[in-house]
């Protein structure tokens, strides 16, 4: 079964009233919404992300039409490619490479990015070109420009775009660069994570622009959407707005494997001392307490092995690695559930998790503000400073 025009403007206008309804969507990006279907620029194949398991589960047009449909008008993620389109099958690949954005998260950013009528916008990561059509029917087509870094992607992208009506310019490029051809523009919006903003972006972006970015540090997966304006020097600087999770731009992503020799054995020649933190202390996935100790700890991968529970006797165990980016150095946490003290084991130059703890207190001798009290300022050599409450005030660890 696949639905008629009718049937999808139906389901794209019950998409724009739940996104309206939740304020997501603002009323001047509620037409094109409903006039440009999510449907139209999926494949045939999608993995659905199951909220409650954190499972992606394959939905395939061919086989369940009707499930495919549902999946399509969603206020849920959906992975279009595992492995940079090395993967084949049905089951759920090893890294998603790309994706349909939930809705809201998309209504959301467009709300965030607040264009008008004659911006010109360079969109970084065209994915599956819907959020370039939403924009193109917004500011028509010529005002357009989204750059992807794989063919394939940006291909399927234009494909759908042309089934749409609309045609604005697809680049297959590294979006790092950007798109010189078509700057200045009024805004940049981009739709990966990135862990370093390319200065390139900031230039092609008129003084007074904005750019729009997932940012973060490699501490972990975290992204917080970030608000720059740009000066009439260059800098970019602005507030962070929330915490959102985005899959990585190609170029920027953490390779675990340049830790595999820094622990030859376990615990080892390593200076042991005890903590009276907890697991929970360091924070959960979309807690300002994680995504600030990444701020204030620099150069920094962390990772949590959560122990297996069989009882709630086990609950709040498990083991936080540490590794150091640019030396050997690596710290472990040994968390015990009920125990008030976890073991702590360093070794190298770096005491990391010394520099975790201090944060952690820094932040809270602070009244552990919000995310939205943060914002990041970045220089025209792409340097970025993160500063709590005005630019003027620097963290003072990072």
């Amino acid at each position: 079964m696949t639905l008629t025009p009718e049937q999808d403007g139906r389901a794209s206008d019950e998409l724009a009233r739940y996104l309206l309804d939740t304020a997501a969507l603002t009323p001047a990006w509620a037409e094109a919404f409903r006039a440009v279907p999510r449907a139209l620029f999926l494949p045939d194949l999608v993995w659905a992300y199951d909220m409650p398991t954190g499972r992606s589960v394959p939905v395939s047009r061919a086989d369940d039409a009707e499930g495919w449909e549902r999946a399509a008008y969603a206020n849920v993620p959906l992975v279009t490619q595992w492995d940079d389109g090395r993967h084949t099958g049905t089951e759920p690949g090893t890294v998603p490479t790309s994706s349909a954005s939930m809705p809201s998260v998309v209504a959301a950013m467009l709300r965030d990015l607040d264009v008008s009528d004659g911006m010109r916008v360079l969109e970084v990561g065209t994915g599956t070109g819907w959020n370039a059509g939403l924009l193109s029917r917004r500011l028509g087509s010529s005002h357009v420009v989204s750059v992807e870094i794989d063919a394939t992607v940006a291909e399927r992208a234009r494909a759908a775009l042309k089934r749409a009506g609309l045609d604005p310019e697809v680049v297959h490029g590294d979006g790092r660069d950007g798109w010189s051809e078509g700057a200045p523009y009024d805004r940049v919006i981009v739709t990966a994570g990135v862990r370093a903003v390319p200065p390139c972006w900031s230039e092609q972006t008129r003084p007074g622009g904005v750019v729009l970015a997932p940012w973060g540090t490699h501490y972990s997966d975290q992204d917080a959407l970030v608000r720059l304006t740009v000066g009439e020097d260059g800098q970019a600087s602005g507030p962070f707005l929330r915490l959102v999770d985005f899959m990585k731009l190609r170029a920027q992503r953490l390779d675990w494997d340049q830790f595999r020799g820094h622990v030859h054995e376990f615990p080892g020649d390593t200076d042991e001392s005890f903590t009276r933190l907890t697991l929970a202390d360091l924070g959960g996935r979309y807690t300002t307490a994680r995504f600030v100790t990444g701020l204030c700890v620099p150069d920094c991968a962390h990772v949590v092995n959560q122990a297996s529970r069989t009882d709630q006797t086990d609950e709040g165990a498990g083991r936080a690695w540490f590794f150091d980016l640019r030396s050997r150095s690596w710290a472990a946490v040994e968390f015990r559930g009920s125990e008030p003290d976890a073991t702590v084991y360093q070794s190298g130059p770096r005491r990391l998790w010394d520099e975790v703890e201090r944060a952690l207190t820094w932040w809270a001798e602070r009244g552990r503000p919000d995310l939205d009290r943060f914002g990041l300022t970045v220089g025209r050599d792409g340097a970025a400073r993160v500063w709590l409450d005005h630019p003027a005030d620097v963290l003072p660890f990072a």
